[in-house]
């Protein structure tokens, strides 16, 4: 071969090479125009919580040079957070971003997505999902309700609430009047507690006012942004009622149908990037949290096993009879169930236990 022939075969490989990285890294532009307005459930600031959204409207215009774009709300800006669910049913806004928990009056398996009582922890909780029948089931509860939803965040355990004085025993829930969201109110209403479900953003004044004697509403550092350490320098800890959290991007299905099927692919991975890039920014938030807690002045009490267990057994005969009332509930509580059985010996044999973590 002549210095000729392969000087340019050399021009046409780097041609061919500079063609390729051009393709790979121009934005995979959407051919159809969206813009939805997005109302929250919870104000765009919550760490981990709400903060997603906005990596995913930032990431779905970059990615579709500008097609897709989503503009999100505050609470109360376009509808309470209470009815979300219902003005994207109806196709009153396209899309809504909540905490599906809010529903669990209208749908009871909900809270068993949201985030339920001793339950799975985040990493066997996407295993079920999205390779098990999580993502399957939670699709079709919401078909009837003319909605598609997708998994847009999760983050871990949440703290086990505010309380003005110590839990020592389940007498202690006996009387109190407590903010309490999902399935863990229900076992706290078990226990004599009066329950009470208040908006995020009115927490802190049930508190002031003494409206309320307790409260539960996420992570430490979610709890720290609402200001729920002023009030109460008691905190609970570990989240026994919701081993993690999720919120969901819900778009009305004749909306969601009507799109391009490579809009709707970029839309379903940009809430999958989403989840991941909210994990991250909640556990790494954490751990400050608490740390600024300690130097507050909070008490973070974690609550005697003996305790945990006895929650765990109510637990476990509130959400049987629940199942027993409701089909679509014994089905996704079945097949939760199920999976930790089956992934509780990688759970068991395959991580560290706990003490390997203690560094103090």
């Amino acid at each position: 071969m002549t210095i000729k022939h392969k000087l340019s075969r050399l021009t046409y490989a780097m041609t061919a090479a500079a063609l390729c990285a051009s393709v790979i890294s121009a934005p995979v532009a959407a051919t159809e125009k969206v813009r939805w307005q997005v109302p929250l459930a919870f104000p765009s600031h919550l760490v981990g919580l709400t903060t997603p959204v906005k990596h995913l409207s930032e990431s779905l215009a970059a990615v579709s040079g500008g097609n897709v774009k989503l503009r999100y709300y505050e609470p109360g800006e376009l509808v309470p957070p209470f009815e979300i669910m219902d003005a994207v049913s109806s196709g009153k806004y396209p899309a809504g971003y909540t905490w599906v928990g809010y529903d669990q009056g209208t749908i009871p398996a909900l809270p068993l997505y949201s985030g339920a009582p001793f339950n799975m922890e985040p990493p066997a909780y996407l295993a079920w999902y999205y390779e098990g029948d999580g993502k399957v089931l939670l699709e079709e509860i919401y078909a009837e309700r003319n909605i598609h939803p997708m998994l847009c965040s999760i983050i871990g355990p949440e703290g086990a609430g505010w309380f003005k004085q110590q839990i020592t025993s389940l007498d202690d829930f006996q009387g109190l009047r407590i903010r309490f969201a999902g399935i863990g109110g229900k076992v706290l209403e078990n226990l004599g507690a009066s329950v009470t479900m208040v908006p995020g953003a009115e927490i802190f004044q049930a508190l002031e006012r003494n409206t309320i004697d307790a409260t539960e509403f996420s992570q430490p550092a979610i709890d720290k942004m609402l200001g729920l350490d002023q009030i109460v320098k008691n905190y609970i800890m570990p989240g026994w009622h919701q081993t993690l959290t999720t919120s969901h991007l819900l778009v009305n299905q004749d909306v969601w149908k009507g799109l391009e099927p490579e809009t709707r692919a970029l839309i379903e991975m940009g809430c999958e990037s989403a989840t991941l890039k909210g994990f991250a920014q909640s556990e790494w938030a954490q751990p400050t949290a608490l740390r600024d807690y300690e130097k507050e002045g909070v008490k973070a009490q974690v609550l005697p096993e003996p305790v945990l267990r006895e929650l765990e057994k109510v637990t476990n005969k509130v959400m049987d009879d629940m199942a027993a009332e409701d089909a679509m509930f014994k089905r996704v509580l079945t097949s939760q169930r199920d999976f930790m059985k089956h992934h509780s010996i990688w759970h068991g044999k395959g991580y560290l236990p706990r003490d390997y973590y203690q560094y103090d």
